[in-house]
């Protein structure tokens, strides 16, 4: 069963409301083996969200509208949801007992269109909405030759969540057959999203019963996996796998396979090994350390470091000689393994890390180009380089070289 989710709302297509009720859904019915197929946002004009219903309805077993049961002008659900389907639409009078009975509750006046709230569509059940005025409704109906799931539901998230799980998950899991989703996320980091798929593709389009996913960001790539079975142990056992067959072919390329960030994964390592880790960045503005402490209880790994961005704070903070900066460059391998080593030995940590390069969009030179970056990581007994040239604006630069910081200390205590 696939599922299309309609947002309402006019305000959902300027950039300053984001639709989240989706995100809510999509973890809900997931879990009861329903995938999300499609989600649209309408605005609200009667003839756009007529039309959006339609092909919904074409396209989906199941269809969720969220928002516009309110009792304005503008809140044509019900309205869109009839012409859409050809039904009739009546009021209900206990629906409407009910709003003067919480008018007069609240010693207000219920004017005349607030009405409309108690209009419901022929053969819908009505879902009771405890925290708001608008009620939602359920159809379990035939549209065309096929069976069909509509269900409308209040836009506020304060309304919209209870009423799906207390009303809406109980029907659907008596309409639907019994079905299991299983998902694994798989992570790799520094190889691009062309390249990772060049190699992963062969694989994945093997196993036509799993979807997978590809998303990029930024030195990071993200594998999702979902399957759909009828027992939770056969989808379990078919994303699995697959799962194995990708790590097998992108070997220490992946870091994590249950979805854990990089950081957490140069975390988790460092606990293993009780050993710690300071930093000494330039280009990178302190934001390795500021993915490492984003995470809770990193102190007991991350000593910390220091953001070294001028030549003199290098040498203040990081011992590195005056003269080297002056005969190599602050942008160099010799400076950043300056910084690494002299950090480690500030900071007394097992591991020292240190970051220097030329994040742009000015101070690019032909000899040293915007988006060359070197980072350095000591341990004592040897300091391991890494040279790179990363392409794109300042932020994607600094985003990319605090990958490669991250993924060079997990590579050495791997």
């Amino acid at each position: 069963m696939n599922c299309e989710i309609i947002a309402i709302g006019s305000e959902l297509l300027t950039p300053y409301r984001l639709d989240t009720n989706s995100l809510f859904l999509t973890e809900r019915l997931n879990k009861i083996g329903v995938n999300v197929a499609f989600k649209t946002v309408v605005g609200d004009r009667r003839s756009h969200l007529t039309e959006a219903v339609k092909i919904a309805l074409s396209r989906a077993d199941i269809v969720i509208l969220m928002g516009g049961l309110g009792p304005t002008e503008d809140d044509l659900t019900r309205e869109a949801v009839a012409d859409a389907m050809g039904k009739s639409v009546k009021r209900d009078s206990d629906l409407v007992a009910q709003l003067y009975s919480r008018a007069a509750a609240r010693r207000s006046a219920l004017t005349a269109n607030n009405m409309k709230q108690a209009d419901i569509l022929d053969g819908a059940i009505v879902l009771e909405n405890s925290r708001g005025t608008a009620p939602g409704q359920w159809l379990d109906t035939v549209w065309g030759e096929h069976r069909k799931l509509v269900m409308m539901l209040p836009g506020p998230p304060l309304e919209l969540k209870p009423m799906f799980d207390e009303q809406c998950i109980p029907l659907l899991r008596d309409a639907l057959p019994q079905r299991h989703i299983a998902t694994r996320t798989l992570k790799a980091a520094m190889i691009g999203e062309s390249a990772a798929d060049t190699r992963i593709a062969p694989i994945y389009t093997k196993f036509k019963d799993v979807e997978t996913t590809i998303l990029a960001h930024m030195g990071d790539i993200q594998l999702n996996l979902i399957c759909s079975k009828r027992t939770p142990d056969t989808a379990q056992q078919r994303v699995n796998e697959l799962a194995s067959r990708i790590e097998e072919e992108l070997d220490d390329l992946i870091y994590s396979s249950q979805g854990e960030s990089l950081e957490q994964i140069v975390l988790y390592y460092l606990g293993m090994h009780g050993s710690t880790l300071s930093v000494a960045e330039s280009c990178t503005g302190g934001l390795v350390a500021q993915r490492l402490t984003s995470i809770s209880g990193s102190s007991r790994s991350f000593l910390g470091g220091a953001v070294v961005y001028s030549n003199e704070l290098k040498t203040a903070f990081a011992d590195v000689p005056p003269e080297m900066i002056e005969k190599h460059g602050a942008v160099s391998r010799e400076v950043a393994v300056a910084l690494a080593e002299g950090i480690r030995k500030r900071a007394g940590s097992t591991y020292g890390l240190g970051v220097t390069g030329i994040a742009g969009p000015m101070g690019g030179t032909e000899e040293k180009p915007v988006g060359l970056v070197f980072v350095a990581l000591s341990d004592g007994k040897e300091t391991e380089v890494v040279e790179k040239r990363f392409s794109g604006d300042r932020e994607r630069i600094r985003m990319w070289a605090s990958q490669q910081a991250l993924d060079l200390v997990r590579r050495k205590l791997m």
